[in-house]
C-alpha cells in the first residue's frame, strides 16, 4: 500500500497494526504516528516510521488516518483539527471502542465522512486478531480495500453490512478472549486440584486450547462435529461434558454475550451523548 497511513495515538492496538503492516512489507516511512507521549513513539521511530507529537503535522500528510485514542479523548483530539480534516478528508479508520459513525461525524461537524468503524481484539498484539468492521456510505470501494488490508495485517478481518452488528462483534470477538482466558483459568485450577503442579497444569491447558483452536480453524467440519468426535459414549470426555451441560453452560454463554452486547450499545450511546 503506497498511501501514507497516519495514527492518532500510538498505544497497544496502534502498535499492533504497525507491526502487522511492517511484517507484510509496508514501507516504514509510509507509517506516521502521532502521540503526545514521546516514549510511546520511540520504538516506532527506531523501526523507521515517522513520528511526531504534533497531530496536525501527521494529518497534513496522511491519506488514511487510524483513530486509535481512548474514547474519552476522541472529542478533544479531533476538535483542534477540524479545519485540516475538512480540507483533506482522509479515510478515517476508527478502532475507538463505542465510537459510532454518527458520533464521529458529529464530532467533525456533521456531513458524510468516509469512516470505517472497526472492532479488533487484543490478539492483534500477536497478529491473531478477529476484527469486524463497518463502512459508512461515503467509503469508496478502493478505500474499503485499504481498510481491509490494514486490519488483515493483524489477523482475520470481516466486514458487516449493518453498523448495529458491531455490538454483536464486540460481544463475540471483542470481549471473547477474556471468555477463553476464564475457561483456561478454570481448567488450570481444576488440574491443580487433581494433583498437577501449577506449571504442568498451565502448560497442558494452554497447549490444549491452542491445539483445539488450530483443529477448529483447519477442519472441514464444524465445532459441534469435532466435539462429538472426541466424546465417546460412556467415556471420560462424556462424563465431563455431561456436567457442563447440566450446569447450563450453553445458556450461560448466551446470557453472557447478551449482556456484553447490551453494554456495548449503552457505551456507544453514552459516548455519542457526551459529544453533543
Amino acid at each position: 500500500m503506497s498511501e501514507c497511513i497516519g495514527f492518532l495515538g500510538a498505544g497497544n492496538m496502534a502498535s499492533a497494526l504497525v507491526g502487522g503492516l511492517l511484517a507484510r512489507g509496508q514501507v516504514p516511512t509510509s507509517l506516521f504516528l502521532s502521540d503526545p507521549l514521546e516514549p510511546a513513539l520511540a520504538a516506532h521511530a527506531q523501526r523507521g516510521c515517522r513520528t511526531t507529537t504534533d497531530n496536525a503535522e501527521m494529518l497534513r500528510t496522511a491519506d488514511i488516518v487510524v483513530l486509535a485514542v481512548k474514547p474519552q479523548m476522541l472529542a478533544s483530539v479531533l476538535a483542534p483539527q477540524l479545519e485540516l480534516l475538512r480540507a483533506r478528508r482522509p479515510l478515517l479508520l476508527s478502532i475507538v471502542a463505542g465510537a459510532t459513525v454518527a458520533g464521529i461525524s458529529q464530532l467533525l461537524g456533521g456531513g458524510d465522512w468516509p469512516i470505517v468503524r472497526a472492532m479488533p481484539n487484543t490478539p492483534a498484539l500477536v497478529q491473531a486478531a478477529a476484527t469486524g468492521y463497518y463502512c459508512s456510505a461515503a467509503v469508496t470501494a478502493p478505500q474499503r480495500q485499504q481498510a481491509q488490508q490494514i486490519l488483515a495485517a493483524v489477523g482475520l478481518a470481516l466486514r458487516v453490512e449493518d453498523e448495529a452488528l458491531i455490538d454483536a462483534v464486540t460481544a463475540v470477538s471483542g470481549s471473547g478472549p477474556a471468555y477463553f482466558f476464564l475457561v483456561m483459568q478454570a481448567m488450570q485450577r481444576a488440574g491443580e486440584a487433581l494433583g498437577l503442579d501449577a506449571r504442568t497444569a498451565r502448560a497442558l491447558t494452554l497447549q490444549t486450547a491452542l491445539g483445539a483452536a488450530q483443529m477448529a480453524v483447519t477442519a472441514d467440519v464444524g465445532v459441534e462435529e469435532l466435539r462429538q468426535r472426541v466424546t465417546s459414549p460412556g467415556g471420560t470426555t462424556q462424563a465431563a461434558i455431561s456436567v457442563l451441560e447440566q450446569g447450563g453452560l450453553m445458556a450461560c454463554f448466551e446470557q453472557a454475550l447478551a449482556a456484553a452486547h447490551q453494554r456495548a450499545g449503552e457505551l456507544g450511546r453514552q459516548l455519542q451523548e457526551s459529544a453533543r
